[in-house]
């Protein structure tokens, strides 16, 4: 994955993001390192929505959103990108209409498809970081699998009736992947229509995977590797969980990477 190219803050931009640049240890540096990198965002339903615009308003350079579902009006309640005007329209296409008018300044591209394996892993040579925003374990998988594969950081987040869980991978073949996770604690590949969901949950987690993206792209802070926080919203606690690497996972374990 090629790396991008820094480019020096304008005055307009300093002022822009004058509240970041104060934090003890961001700087003008990261700022510059933040609107030079690139986000691939797969899913701009609730955790997207959520994540993207949090994403957009502190200055990453490019972000790709991808989504092939058109906006109903049940994902109103928690979609905030959306709006009633947004009936009918693709998700992506209307998501990016929206976060223009946040941060015109910035690239801020919609593809409408889900991506094949070929397709995402030419994605991924283009992008420095996944938000993996999507709402069923394949894509999850698919996700993980190819980011693995390419060495490519991604950020996982889930919510589901008052419930949610976000963590960060790294693709390093010493760290536990999404898929380590999964066998873990398994999953219930419930979806929102079925089970229900709370809107501001979707919220928080989405937010939680925009903070964790800029602190990987930055180099800021200690991001969420080897760890799961979940959330619970009936008692508005968190708890972290260590992840342990298994030497048998068929992703990043021995005879996964025989087989890359």
């Amino acid at each position: 994955m090629p790396a991008s190219a820094n480019s020096p803050l304008n005055p307009q931009q300093a002022m822009r993001y004058s509240r970041q640049i104060l934090l003890a240890g961001f700087d003008l540096d990261k700022q510059e390192k933040l609107l030079s990198s690139r986000v691939l965002l797969i899913g701009a339903g609730g955790l997207g929505c959520a994540a993207a615009q949090y994403l957009v308003a502190a200055g990453i350079g490019q972000l790709t959103i991808v989504d092939d579902d058109k906006v109903e009006i049940s994902n109103l309640q928690r979609q905030v990108l959306h709006s009633e005007r947004s009936l009918g329209v693709y998700k992506s296409h209307s998501a990016q209409e929206t976060l223009v008018t946040l941060n015109s300044e910035l690239r801020i591209a919609a593809l409408i498809k889900r991506l094949s394996d070929t397709e995402l892993q030419s994605q991924l040579e283009s992008h420095d970081i996944v938000l993996d925003c999507s709402d069923n374990l394949a894509t999850r998988q698919q996700i993980n699998a190819q980011c693995y594969r390419a060495n490519t950081p991604f950020v996982s987040g889930a919510a589901i009736r008052m419930e949610g869980q976000v963590a960060s991978f790294t693709g390093h073949n010493k760290h536990a992947c999404y898929q380590c996770l999964s066998a873990t604690f398994g999953e219930q590949n419930l979806s929102c229509m079925e089970a229900g969901i709370m809107s501001p949950v979707v919220g928080i987690i989405g937010a939680m995977q925009a903070l964790e993206a800029i602190k990987i792209l930055t180099e800021f802070g200690k991001p969420l590797v080897n760890k799961l926080l979940m959330f619970d919203g009936m008692t508005s606690e968190w708890r972290s969980f260590n992840l342990v690497k298994n030497p048998h996972c068929c992703v990043c374990g021995d005879s996964g990477a025989k087989n890359q």
